[in-house]
């Protein structure tokens, strides 16, 4: 079938990388401009858009796709050249801009966008890592039928996968990738065979998976450890954990949650040694495995401890 693909981050560019690898003929890619990165803050070209030049694969960076917005002349071009196109598909993965009915409708079996959920269960922004933060047993990848609506449309294939106690949102977003890419190939094939079914999304399990923050960094001992461990894996790797010791602010990078005495003050520290720094929460005790000084490279505690002195006290 002839495709046209939009997409901007890595995961994005494991399911284009996918579909190449398929024999598809991917007409045009569809990518967000390049964005100043690095030491030099010089422009860099996406994931996406690297993978399509690296393969011959002619690309369009508008800003927005409202036809009738600010951009509206760029928008209008991409438009026409979608059109012309004519494609079977569109497939959509991370693309990072809304696409307006008017590119919705262009496609003439439809447009496909791989979700890294279980969907109902977190539409949005940042499925992955809410699904750990909430201590979600698994998580999973859909290929969606997209509509006007946010996530909502009628799904067509879904895999799962278990979320560990060792999985950051690092780890798994790596997987889900994986997985992603290999659905979209069978969506495409049952598509292709006429086999292709698609299931309407029970509306009363939905659940929103918001943007992350920066503000939402900062752990909160009067949680229970098993939270704070979850938090600290959903926020790896952005935006990290914070706690305050003294006027320092310490990220947190690894952790396990363990049970034992809360008695304690939350936040009280209950050991330091090479195997991690214990501190009571509002429920069991946090083992903290890698911490990180400001402006200093991320350590195990067996060597954080070497350069850096917990004299009793508390994490806040």
């Amino acid at each position: 079938m002839r495709i046209v693909f939009a997409g901007t981050p890595e995961f994005a560019a494991t399911a284009l990388d996918a579909l190449i690898k398929a024999g598809h003929q991917i007409d045009l890619v569809l990518t967000q401009p390049d964005r100043p990165a690095g030491r030099g803050m010089k422009l860099q070209p996406s994931a996406v858009k690297k993978l399509a030049v690296a393969n011959g694969i002619p690309v369009e960076q508008p800003v927005s796709l409202r036809i009738d917005g600010k951009n509206g002349e760029e928008a209008q071009r991409v438009h026409d050249r979608i059109q012309a196109i004519s494609p079977d598909v569109m497939v959509v993965v991370a693309y990072g801009l809304i696409l307006p009915k008017a590119f919705l409708d262009i496609p003439g079996k439809g447009c496909l966008n791989i979700h890294a959920s279980l969907l109902p269960r977190w539409r949005g922004a940042a499925p992955i890592q809410r699904a750990i933060e909430a201590g979600d047993d698994e998580s999973g990848v859909a290929i969606m039928q997209m509509e006007e609506g946010l996530d909502t449309g009628p799904v067509l294939m879904m895999a799962s996968t278990p979320i560990t106690e060792k999985d950051t949102t690092a780890v798994l977003h790596d997987r889900l990738a994986e997985m992603g890419g290999e659905l979209i190939v069978r969506a495409l094939q049952a598509i292709a065979d006429g086999t292709a079914t698609y299931t309407p999304q029970n509306e009363g399990k939905a659940v929103y998976a918001r943007k992350l923050h920066r503000d939402e960094a900062a752990l909160d001992f009067t949680l229970s450890a098993k939270e704070n461990a979850a938090r600290i894996r959903a926020f790896n790797p952005f935006p990290g954990c914070t706690a305050e010791y003294g006027d320092m602010i310490l990220k947190i990078w690894d952790a396990r949650a363990e049970d034992a005495d809360t008695s304690q003050p939350a936040g009280k520290i209950l050991s330091v040694d090479g195997s991690g720094v214990v501190v009571a929460c509002g429920q069991g005790a946090l083992r903290i495995l890698t911490l990180q000084k400001p402006g200093a490279k991320r350590l195990p505690v067996s060597e954080f401890i070497k350069g850096f002195s917990f004299d009793g006290g508390q994490l806040k």
